[in-house]
This record gives C-alpha cells, sequence and structure tokens, in this order.
C-alpha cells in the first residue's frame, strides 16, 4: 500500500511539471535596429530625436538619438514599425517598417531615416531675422505670410507653426503699412496657440507676446496676449558677445553635443528679459541668472473660441503620455486606432507637461543675422524648429 501511494504522489508530481511548463508564456528574444537620423535635406543629423517600437502587448521600446544622429534600440524580435519623432511627433515624424531577428542588428538605411514634416508653417518676414532659412536649409518647406493674415483667423488658422521674425512688426512692403497695436492680431495668436498652433517668436517679436509697436520697451506695453506678471522685457540690449552662456536644458544639451557657448549680439537694442514667471516659462539658454531663450506649454486661453488649427494630416494621430513603471514618462504621437489598448496601460491623453489642447510658445532673444554668422546658436535654433 505505501508503495502504491508513493508512486501516485511521483505522478502527481511529474503531471505538475509538465502542466507548468506548457502554460508558461514564451519571453521574447531581443534584437537591435539602429541607424543614423537625419533632417529631410538628408545630410543634416539631428540630435535628440525619440526613436521607438510597441510590441504587440503595447509596450514601448524607445531611445534617443545622440548630438551625430545615431541611435541604437534593442527591441522584441519581429515585425514592427519604428517610430521617429521630435517634439511630441505631431509636427515631425517618420514611421518605418522594421524586422528585427533575434540576436541581430538591423541597419536602417540614411534614405529611410530622413525625419518627415507633418506639420503646415508659415512665417512672418522681418528686418533682422530670417528664421525661414534655416528651415529651408534643413530641407523644409514654410509659407510666408504678412502681418495683415495675422488679422484674419481662418489664414493663420491653416497652419500649426507660426515663425515671428524679429522685425516683422515694421516690415514694410506694397499693401502692408507699418503696424501700430492690433487687438485683432493679438486676439487671433491667442486663439491659435489655444486650439493647439504653436509659435516662435524672437527678439523684438516680443511685441507678438507681450505689446508694443515695432518691440517691446517697457514692461507694461500695451497689447500682447501675455499677462505682463508672466513675462516682462526691455529693449535694452548691447551689441557684443555674451561669454560663457549655458544650455540649461539638458535634452536640449544632449541633442547639440554642448552645453556651453558664447552668444553674438550684433545689434543693440535686443530685448532683455526682465521678470518671468518660472512655473509659466521653462529657461532653455541662459547667462549667469538671465533668460535668453524661454519656452512654454502652459498658455491657454478659456475663453477663446474653439477651432480647428493645423494641417489634417493630424486627423488619425494623437498625442498620449505613455507611462512607463521607475522612469520617466514620455510623451508620444501614435494612430488613434491604438488608443484603447495603449489606455488599459495607464497612458493619458495629452503631452506628459503642459496642457493637452494646446500649443507650444518658444521666445529667444538671439536670432540669426542678417550676415549669417550666428555660430554655435544655429543648433539651437534647429532645435527649436523641430520641438516646436
Amino acid at each position: 500500500m505505501m508503495l502504491c501511494v508513493l508512486v501516485f504522489l511521483a505522478n502527481c508530481k511529474g503531471d505538475h511539471s509538465i502542466a507548468s511548463e506548457e502554460f508558461t508564456p514564451s519571453v521574447p528574444q531581443n534584437g537591435k535596429v539602429e541607424g543614423t537620423i537625419f533632417a529631410k535635406n538628408g545630410t543634416k543629423p539631428i540630435g535628440g530625436t525619440l526613436v521607438f517600437t510597441i510590441d504587440q502587448e503595447n509596450r514601448v521600446y524607445h531611445t534617443y538619438s545622440d548630438s551625430d544622429g545615431k541611435f541604437s534600440l534593442t527591441a522584441p524580435e519581429g515585425n514592427t514599425t519604428l517610430h521617429i519623432q521630435t517634439g511630441d511627433g505631431q509636427n515631425f515624424r517618420t514611421e518605418i517598417p522594421v524586422t528585427i531577428k533575434k540576436n541581430e542588428t538591423f541597419t536602417v538605411a540614411a534614405a529611410d531615416s530622413k525625419l518627415n514634416q507633418v506639420a503646415k508653417m508659415a512665417y512672418v518676414k522681418g528686418s533682422y531675422d530670417e528664421i525661414e532659412s534655416i528651415i529651408t536649409r534643413l530641407g523644409y518647406t514654410v509659407t510666408e505670410i504678412t502681418y495683415q493674415d495675422l488679422k484674419n483667423l481662418n489664414t493663420i488658422a491653416q497652419y500649426d507653426i507660426i515663425f515671428l521674425n524679429c522685425g516683422s512688426r515694421n516690415y514694410t512692403q506694397t499693401g502692408t503699412p507699418t503696424p501700430g497695436n492690433d487687438y485683432n492680431v493679438y486676439s487671433n495668436l491667442s486663439t491659435f496657440v489655444s486650439n493647439g498652433g504653436s509659435i516662435y517668436s524672437s527678439d523684438w517679436a516680443s511685441a507678438y507676446l507681450v505689446g508694443g509697436n515695432t518691440n517691446t520697451e517697457h514692461c507694461t506695453a500695451p497689447g500682447g496676449f501675455i499677462n505682463d506678471n508672466l513675462l516682462c522685457l526691455k529693449d535694452t540690449g548691447t551689441a557684443g558677445t555674451y561669454s560663457n552662456c549655458s544650455v540649461s536644458n539638458a535634452s536640449l544639451a544632449t541633442a547639440i553635443g554642448f552645453n556651453a557657448l558664447d552668444i553674438e549680439y550684433d545689434m543693440g537694442a535686443w530685448e532683455k528679459i526682465q521678470n518671468y514667471d518660472p512655473a509659466f516659462w521653462e529657461v532653455l539658454v541662459q547667462k549667469g541668472n538671465e533668460p535668453l531663450m524661454i519656452r512654454t506649454g502652459h498658455y491657454t486661453n478659456p475663453s477663446a473660441p474653439q477651432t480647428p488649427v493645423g494641417t489634417s494630416l493630424n486627423n488619425n494621430h494623437i498625442t498620449i503620455c505613455h507611462h512607463i513603471p521607475n522612469d520617466n514618462n514620455i510623451t508620444i504621437t501614435i494612430n488613434q486606432n491604438a488608443w484603447n489598448a495603449h489606455q488599459t496601460h495607464g497612458d493619458t491623453l495629452g503631452p506628459c507637461t503642459g496642457n493637452s489642447n494646446n500649443g507650444n510658445i518658444y521666445y529667444t532673444t538671439f536670432h540669426n543675422h542678417a550676415t549669417g554668422n550666428i555660430g554655435e546658436t544655429a543648433p539651437i535654433l534647429e532645435y527649436v524648429i523641430l520641438n516646436l
């Protein structure tokens, strides 16, 4: 009888081992995908680009390109899509089908790893700043609009990004007189940002943000759409070189490959930031405690009318905050058909920082000079363009 009991127990133990092995899910095997991210021109490497894949369980595997544009990503084997994005992925992104094989490295061809433009961009011509020259040099397209066009909400609502060059408020051409304070423009820009549009503004173009005529001469200048308690500027800068400036934003410093630089201000009366609200603005570049380049994703006007802004190419994509256990969350733009699966993982709609429905505002006290001699600020301005 004891022998029978021992045999019975042995058989039970053996059956349990087999059952456990049969129902243990297989562990996916990893491979690598690598390459170099380029601007659309195919020659300029882009640092700080988010590169990721999503597996069948909607887990995200991600990395960033270095300052030379190079990346290497470990991810599960199988057929997948490689996503390449800057900013939150709404304005610039590329999707590449790749096959990742166990213990092998897949190299993406340079012709396939160019960062594509999704956004529709416009600029207002300036007297001292030509950000459009950097945009086109990178291989992207931007449309010139006039100061008068800013008075028409339907016109500017076609675009995702508007670049306001320094001197564009006193640039004259046929049919475009030197502008005074125009509250129509301020209201339209406020509505544009509140509905998801993004703005680049440099130096004297601060008048669009906080008020003034051709530029901002004092902190309580009339006009603008950003409250004076959030930002104060005066045109008291002097011509010369600002030495030992620091890139205070870690992501920007990694993307461009340096964290200190000299900035040449080739003209006087440039706008110096006197005061700012650190809860509203993030400082990206500074000299000592003086901000030289700032951005915000917090602007919204609850009274602004809700109106569609930007290109229809984003209609089937949404921006979400992907939550990573014990790690920094990341903002990604995905096909909206995948949203339900991501939502069950705890992801949330909208970017990880800022407001979910509004755009970004970048303000720089420096710009690309008419002579083109901009030195190390060039990669900083390229970063601004691609991360608006």
